[in-house]
């Protein structure tokens, strides 16, 4: 009891006890230190106190010298006092750590309490004392510190989280020897550190294991699986170029445990963008998470110092630079992204390292609000002609700095886009480096809208995006724009939902004359784009045209208030992990878009206008009903349902591509879903699925031979066998996958072969055409917590598994399939969840868990040597069971817990316990005993039987052998 322990050394209750443990040197011997001050050695074998050590201050924790003969505690006013084990009258030595030393011999200023304090000893010199805590008040603002103390140095390593606790390695396990010191792991609230103690500056073991995922917060995530095997290891090689120095030139010292047996032979890839633009690639093969590669994306951009200093562009308040959406092409190692600030980057992956004195940028005015272009005789001219009638072609010059006008002339932002892109040269290490920085602009005072949907094609040399507004189409390697047209514009005169433009604006065309084609490299001759109204109409048409220009202005006015609004609400959207398109809210116009109501509110025909590029797909495949052989083309999906293609004629390659343009022309195709359109794919007749094609990935900055560049553009094979064994007839199938419902189209016919609706109740969030199990399917995750798969191309249910509800946004925007089966999305902001829908994977999960407990040789305990050993100077062992058992101490009170041994551990345990729980444990356990006498006697029964049979064929060999013989012949 307590005051037995102190006795008199206190009149008052010591407090709750803050340490406890036994001499290194002698085991009898129990230090327990109270959270008052007071420290008392208890002997187990005589059971009273040897000595008791008193202090003024508050103790925290106590550690032992490992002689026995000396320890330390740490108190609350941050001192450490060293004690003599035989001399408890006052400590050996008291230290403040972070104390100033005040003149005339006065005491140091109190310091924040220590709270933990470790002593460690060395052969060759000095003992390490280790802390957390001890700093002077007047640091404020500091981050928390661990401080070691070796000899006459004090180093303060400062951590970027609070320290929950910490851990000193040693070269032994033995508390009696000579510790040895070599590192210290430091737990703090979200990370882990370890500090090498055996080089000079303590410096920290480099990590190997992503514990902040959540560095930046997570705004986007795509998963890859079956990459390329070169991928990774040239990643990982461009990511060890760009890590920190300062990290310790030893490996991890944490080794314990085994890695699981890795059955899966295909390297798996994640790639997740940040809220402060960066994007980090992560090897995911197997169970394990290991970051590769980090660019940051927003060193192209200038920086402002302050929120004053920012320009009044800005659509959004708080990371302009964060990611929304990855575009990939592994074979090509191809990389497109676009920002929230309405803004995509082209990256190149090279392993070599250059200095880019321009950065090459185009600006794009993608405006939804125009006006039909009619010709001089009345005949309205299609939205998508083809550029090559065009009589004049130019090519339009791309920026290489953002525009400088920016306002219009009537006073509002014009032409100018959110973020400026730097002007200085710009070095760029071997990795991901800029080709080519596309932004939208403001357009007569109203901000870009964020895009929704972005694509690149290695192959084609193309980059393409889209937004709410419309569609722009860029070829990143002449760097100029060839498509720039709202969503409208695309149907051209087969719109289904019959829309006017909203305001009769006239002005669409950018810096330079005449009006754009659909390739903006082709110029439009200003005889085309008069006004109807100009040349005739009536004496008061000036009037009548001055009052509509009127009354557009005040809806103008109105519309950009409304516009910074949902702009800033996009963006919080955003931070969030909101749903990729921002027109999740209007489900009830994309579920009633089959209805053909033709209502006459301005509403509903406002809200059915506002038709958003919700997926993009590059695809060689047939393009009209007509087509004998594929062609290259674009399918763009929106959120009505609509399915588009366009095509594109392409020059050839080499040289030739570099210097012809590429033309885009119309289809005239048109198909219809119910829902926005999801995800694309293709199939060829036997069911197998077609990628897009692909440019094999090869050093760009290195010069080549010219049979090298003009090699043909390679497509990957890939060998699946069809889930269907219907005939086919026809030479490809189209897979199209909306909120709604799949289809899977014929071509060239264009005939529907199969349907299905996927959800009538909910809608899908995400849909991918992934591998599975040497055939192709359609796995979809819904909204209302469903996962489902259907065979491809007959769409056959598979697999409906309620799996989760849809309980935020982040799952919704971070949820992917990927081949073999796999899937993933963010938990939470600092977890991503793994899953799998595939058997094989589920079969070989438990193999390919690690172990975590693996039995080690124990190390030799300390020589006591000759002289410890004859005058009683070594270790001193004690049998606890011997001092604490009944025999020595007598029979326990009965208000003490009493030790009942059990047979079976902590089955026993549980066979002990009262109540039913206790009986079934019994029962079990009687069971296990019986099933295990039972086995034993069923082996005692197979070796009788063994031997009886042994004997018999040696009894049978016996008589054969003496069958024939006489008694005389033994």
């Amino acid at each position: 009891m307590w005051n037995k322990a102190i006795e008199l050394s206190s009149k008052s209750h010591p407090g709750p006890i803050v340490h406890i443990s036994d001499n290194p040197m002698d085991e009898g011997k129990l230090l327990i230190g109270f959270e008052s001050g007071t420290v008392v050695l208890w002997d187990l074998k005589s059971k009273k106190a040897d000595y008791r050590y008193t202090h003024d201050e508050a103790i925290h924790s106590v550690a032992w010298h490992h002689e026995g003969k000396q320890f330390i505690c740490s108190h609350s006013d941050g001192t450490l006092t060293i004690w003599n084990v035989k001399s408890p009258t006052k400590p050996f030595q008291t230290i403040t750590p972070h104390g100033k030393q005040l003149k005339d011999g006065k005491k140091p200023e109190p310091c924040k309490p220590i709270l933990k304090v470790e002593y460690k000893t060395t052969r060759a010199g000095e003992p390490f004392i280790i802390l957390s805590g001890g700093l002077s008040y007047d640091t404020v603002g500091r981050r928390p510190c661990l401080t070691v103390m070796h000899g006459k140095s004090t180093a303060v390593l400062e951590m970027d989280y609070s320290i929950v606790d910490f851990l000193t390695l040693c070269e032994t396990p033995y508390p009696n020897d000579f510790q040895e010191p070599y590192a210290v792991v430091v737990l703090l609230e979200k990370d882990l550190v370890l500090i090498d103690l055996a080089q000079n500056g303590y410096p920290i073991f480099e990590n190997p294991y992503p514990l902040t995922i959540h560095e930046s917060p997570v705004t986007c995530c795509e998963y890859f699986a079956d990459c390329p095997v070169d991928l990774i290891p040239a990643l990982y090689s461009v990511g060890a170029r760009q890590k920190r120095q300062g990290y310790s030139k030893k490996e991890w010292p944490i080794s314990g445990g085994n890695w699981g047996l890795i059955t899966q032979s295909y390297p798996e890839i994640i790639i997740t963008g940040h809220a402060d633009g960066s994007i980090k690639f992560w090897d995911a093969s197997a169970i394990t998470l290991q970051v590769l590669y980090k660019l940051k994306t927003a060193k192209v951009f200038e920086k402002s110092r302050n929120k004053d200093d920012r320009p009044n562009t800005d659509i959004v308040d708080e990371d302009p630079y964060a990611i929304q959406i990855i575009s990939w092409c592994p074979e090509s190692r191809m990389l497109c992204v676009a920002g929230v600030s309405a803004h995509v980057i082209i990256y190149r992956f090279s392993k070599q390292e250059v200095t880019t004195e321009v950065i090459p940028m185009l600006e794009v005015r993608l405006l939804y609000e125009i006006n039909d272009i009619e010709s001089p005789d009345g005949e309205q001219i299609p939205p998508l002609p083809t550029p090559g009638t065009s009589s004049n072609p130019q090519s339009i010059v791309p920026q290489s700095h953002p525009s400088t006008s920016s306002s219009s002339s009537d006073g509002l932002r014009d032409n100018v886009p959110c973020l400026k892109v730097k002007n200085s040269p710009l070095k760029q290490s071997p990795g991901y480096q800029i080709e080519l920085v596309i932004q939208l602009v403001w357009v007569s005072g109203e901000p870009p809208q964020q895009i929704t949907s972005l694509a690149v094609n290695s192959a084609y040399g193309l980059v393409v995006f889209g937004n709410c507004n419309g569609i722009a189409m860029v070829d990143y390697l002449q760097k100029t724009v060839l498509l720039n047209l709202g969503t409208i514009e695309l149907y051209g005169s087969n719109d289904p939902y019959r829309r006017e433009p909203r305001s009769p604006r006239k002005t669409r065309q950018p810096s330079g004359a005449g009006l754009c084609d659909i390739n903006e490299g082709t110029v439009v001759p200003e005889d085309r784009c008069k006004s109807p109204t100009s040349g005739s109409g009536s004496p008061n048409s000036d009037d009548d045209e001055q009052k509509m220009n009127n009354f557009i202005e005040k809806v103008k006015t109105k519309s950009r208030q409304f516009s910074k609004m949902v702009a800033n609400d996009i963006a919080k959207m955003s931070r969030k992990l909101s749903l990729p398109t921002e027109l999740k809210p209007d489900l009830d116009v994309k579920d009633n878009s089959f209805s053909r109501s033709r209502s006459s509110s301005v509403t509903s025909i406002d809200k059915e206008s506002r038709e958003a590029i919700s997926a993009l797909h590059f695809c060689e495949t047939f393009t009209r009903k007509a087509d004998t052989s594929p062609s290259p083309c674009l399918w763009v999906g929106t959120t009505l349902g609509t399915v588009l293609v366009i095509v594109l004629n392409l020059p050839p390659g080499g040289e030739q591509r570099l210097l012809q343009p590429v033309i885009v022309s119309p289809s005239g195709t048109i198909l219809r879903l119910k829902g926005a359109i999801l995800r694309m794919a293709f199939l060829d007749t036997t069911g197998s699925l077609v990628p897009p094609a692909h440019e094999p990935w090869r050093e760009h900055n290195v010069s080549e031979d010219k049979d090298e560049k003009d090699k043909s553009k390679k497509r990957r094979p890939v060998s699946v066998s069809p889930s269907s064994s219907q005939e086919i007839s026809e030479n490809q199938y189209a897979v199209i996958c909306s909120e709604k419902q799949a289809k899977v189209i014929s071509l060239p016919s264009q005939n529907c072969i199969y349907k299905h609706n996927i959800t009538e109740t909910s809608f899908v969030l995400r849909g991918d055409i992934v591998s599975l199990s040497n055939s192709i399917c359609l796995a979809c995750f819904c909204a209302n917590g469903h996962i489902m798969a259907f065979s491809l191309p007959s769409l056959r249910p598979l697999l409906d598994v309620y799996y989760l509800p849809l309980t935020n946004m982040r799952i919704a925007r971070t949820f992917c399939f990927t081949n073999n089966g796999q899937a993933l999305y963010l938990v939470s902001p600092t977890e991503i969840q793994r899953l799998t829908y595939s058997q094989e994977t589920c079969e070989n999960l438990q193999e390919m868990l690690g172990e975590l407990f693996t039995p080690v040789e124990t190390p030799e305990a300390p020589n006591r040597g000759f002289f410890k050993g004859l005058f009683g100077g070594g270790a001193q062992s004690l049998d606890r069971e011997e001092l604490f058992g009944e025999s020595a101490s007598g029979k326990a009170s009965r208000s003490l817990a009493q030790h009942i041994p059990g047979p079976g551990g902590i089955e026993g345990v549980k066979g002990a316990a009262s109540g039913v729980v206790g009986e079934l444990a019994r029962a079990r356990l009687a069971l296990d005993e019986r099933g295990q006498k039972l086995g034993e006697l069923e082996e005692k029964t197979a070796a009788m039987l063994y031997s009886a049979d042994s004997f018999s064929k040696h009894a049978h060999e016996m008589m054969l052998k003496y069958k024939d013989k006489k008694w005389y012949q033994f």
